[in-house]
């Protein structure tokens, strides 16, 4: 494939996305709502909140992305593919985050902490802007370093890093200028 039908590609996929902040929002608001669960409810408990809250940022999205008119499953759009099959990819790490639910519950959310953002690498190739990759690294350090800082609060701590990176990709998704006639979304 040319540059040419590259960026044709990303300007289209870009103009079907719109702003791209309905899973964004949708996983700022479960994992917000994690966080505040764990300081609450016993760590078992907070931990069943944060396995079925995962479940519920998809269908939460699909909601959000109706109201902004933003196009998540429709979209024929080669690189809307991809974008598929990296989610599912980033779902097959279900094997090892159930696993550490049930042999290392304390590990099990940093894992998914991590894990559930690690398709963010390539959005950020997709719509040739750094807002992904900064986003899955700066998820990933934060997840970590609360985990380690954090200890008697493991989903609490894990849940800020993620809300903090959410929050910065949100901050940089709503900026960033959208339009169908370049890469990144400049009209």
């Amino acid at each position: 494939m040319n540059q040419n039908a590259l960026t044709v590609l990303r300007a289209e996929f870009i103009q079907a996305a719109g702003r791209s902040l309905s899973l964004p929002i949708a996983g700022a608001l479960v994992w917000t709502i994690v966080g505040i669960a764990a300081l609450i409810l016993p760590q078992s408990t907070a931990t069943y909140v944060l396995l079925f809250g995962s479940g519920a940022i998809f269908p939460i999205g699909l909601a959000v992305a109706r109201v902004l008119g933003e196009n998540l499953i429709a979209n024929t759009n080669p690189l809307s593919r991809l974008m598929g099959l990296c989610v599912l990819m980033v779902n097959l790490l279900w094997a090892l985050h159930l696993t550490l639910l049930f042999t290392e519950a304390r590990v099990f959310p940093l894992s998914l902490g991590i894990g559930l953002g690690l398709h963010w690498v390539v959005f950020s190739w997709i719509i040739g802007h750094p807002v992904g990759t900064i986003h899955a690294v700066l998820r990933t350090f934060l997840a970590t370093g609360l985990w380690w800082l954090l200890p008697a609060h493991p989903i609490s701590a894990v849940a800020l890093g993620v809300v903090v990176a959410y929050g910065y990709a949100i901050f940089i998704l709503i900026r960033r200028p959208v339009g169908i006639s370049g890469v990144h979304g400049k009209s």
